[in-house]
């Protein structure tokens, strides 16, 4: 018997993955003892409510599948959410399909809505996982620049990027990991492209109560014409700060929604049961739980920020997210990689390259990105270590 060979077992359309940047940054982090300003998760506790409520909803029993679409009161308490911030009208029994967390969300959608060779259409710099997802289903991907320093698009190479092979665009608002939240009349020249050309838009809204400076989150299903071709994905993540629960969801209409849940059903039949009744407590959280929310991480921004600019460190000041980019050159580094590393080893500081982020290694050699998503004593022990270093 010869032995395997690895070619021959290898998924074509997977060769060329790498292990994720960002979990890779924090794993070097993790070796060499930095301060983790790379992957964006909390370092602090997440609400003592929730963590009381998933613990009662495990005394409870609550521990067999759930519907595999989403328990009843968590759909219900999404919907009403939904109804509450935005006057978005949803039908929890046909149009809320509960997953495990934002990731799964995006490439279920993408599997239920694509076919190969389809074009998907994104914005660049993007978070990572969007590449690799229109891989895993054979789409072709066409990107857009989002353009440094308030990283706008223009208006005619995002209609270059169009064509009658379309078939969804993914809007990262507030985005990851520019910091940038896209305005009204952005969102209407999206909007209209996608009525032209009879596309999809697929949202990433994961940060919507994580902004800044009086910005709005707007959601492109609010826009007209926009409802019935917008497939909105969020978690409970980043606005709750339990980002280890994977517990997110899906709004489509329904005809849209009964892929989704088809898709998800193979995927992983459903999210952890215990931590979707918990769910149902954060999607209730008061209005000024979100106001807190933002104000706290506003003053995490001005601290991170502050720290740069006293090293002489030149950023893109975000107004959504909870991400700063800062330029390479201002380090002395030409190369993000490189400096990665250099601030792991050297300095004790976790970042991510900016070269992550982009389709071409050389169009984020410029850039390096830091999550503010930390204790203010992380966040000082980081800025205590940058000044001592530059």
């Amino acid at each position: 018997m010869q032995p395997a060979k690895s070619e021959r077992f290898r998924a074509h359309r997977t060769a060329h993955f790498t292990e994720s940047v960002i979990r890779e940054m924090t794993r070097l982090a993790l070796k060499h003892g930095a301060v983790n300003l790379a992957q964006g998760f909390p370092d602090f506790p997440a609400p003592q409510e929730l963590k009381e409520a998933a613990a009662r909803a495990v005394a409870e029993d609550f521990n067999q599948y759930a519907i595999t679409w989403g328990a009843k009161p968590l759909r219900d308490a999404i919907a009403a959410k939904y109804k509450r911030h935005y006057g978005l009208e949803l039908d929890p029994e046909r149009e809320v399909t509960v997953v495990c967390g934002s990731t799964e969300g995006m490439i279920a959608s993408l599997l239920a809505t694509t076919n190969p060779e389809d074009e998907v259409v994104m914005f660049e710099p993007f978070y990572e996982n969007y590449g690799p997802d229109a891989d895993l289903c054979s789409a072709r991907r066409r990107y857009v620049t989002l353009h440094a320093p308030d990283w706008s698009f223009d208006p005619d190479e995002l209609r270059a990027a169009f064509s009658p092979r379309t078939k969804a665009i993914i809007v990262n608002s507030p985005h990851n990991p520019t910091g940038n939240v896209f305005s009204r009349q952005e969102l209407e020249v999206i909007a209209g492209l996608c009525q032209e050309f009879d596309a999809l838009c697929l949202t990433d809204e994961i940060y919507e109560h994580i902004v800044y400076d009086g910005a709005p989150h707007i959601p492109m299903a609010t826009l007209p014409g926009m409802r019935e071709r917008t497939v909105l994905v969020n978690s409970m993540s980043k606005t709750y700060s339990v980002t280890g629960w994977r517990v997110g969801w899906v709004l489509a209409p329904p005809e849209i929604a009964t892929s989704v849940r088809k898709v998800h059903d193979f995927l992983t039949v459903g999210a952890a049961a215990p931590l979707q009744q918990a769910g149902v407590t954060a999607l209730s959280m008061p209005d000024s739980y979100y106001a807190d929310l933002a104000a706290h991480y506003q003053e995490r921004r001005e601290m991170i920020c502050g720290f740069l600019r006293q090293a002489g460190i030149r950023y893109h000041l975000p107004r959504g997210a909870y991400y700063v980019i800062a330029d390479t050159e201002s380090f002395g580094f030409p190369d993000d990689i490189l400096l990665s590393r250099h601030l792991i080893e050297k300095i004790g500081v976790a970042a991510v390259p900016g070269s992550s982020f982009f389709s071409r290694k050389e169009l984020g050699a410029g850039f390096i990105r830091f999550c503010f998503c930390k204790k203010y004593e992380t966040l000082k022990e980081a800025g205590r270590l940058l000044l001592g270093a530059f």
